[in-house]
């Protein structure tokens, strides 16, 4: 049978180089491979989570334009706290700090270089998250 084995989003960038550094630096990614020169695609990886990076001259749309409260990525995490304390350490932008969601996630949210909006949670209770 087959299966899906991995997925990625993918985000457009006004700013390669500034995005693959705050990929890398900020949110602790992996380069796994550029394309062109200077880059214009980018394929980003941290424990087993995937981000792909495209360059763009139009203006960037951002998906919580259309919907207040939506991610453009979202990544589950093992101590939301410590995370968002080692991403504000590196210079990260938060959205908003950790706190507790209805839902029964530790969330928070921050901004990349092009505005768009990273969630990252850690599931406290069960619930469907």
């Amino acid at each position: 049978m087959a299966g899906i084995i991995a997925q990625s989003s993918v985000m457009l960038c006004r700013d390669m180089p500034e995005a693959i550094a705050f990929w890398r630096h900020v949110l602790g990614f992996v380069v796994e491979n550029t394309f062109g020169e200077p880059p214009g695609f980018a394929i980003m990886q941290r424990d087993g989570a995937w981000v792909m990076l495209g360059a763009t001259d139009a203006p960037v749309s951002l998906l919580r334009d259309g919907r207040e409260g939506l991610f453009d990525a979202y990544f589950w995490v093992t101590d939301a706290a410590a995370e968002f304390e080692r991403q504000a350490d590196r210079g990260g932008k938060p959205d908003y700090g950790p706190c507790l969601q209805p839902y029964g996630v530790l969330e928070f949210g921050m901004l990349t270089p092009d505005n768009h909006l990273i969630g990252f949670g850690q599931v406290r209770a069960s619930g469907s998250a």
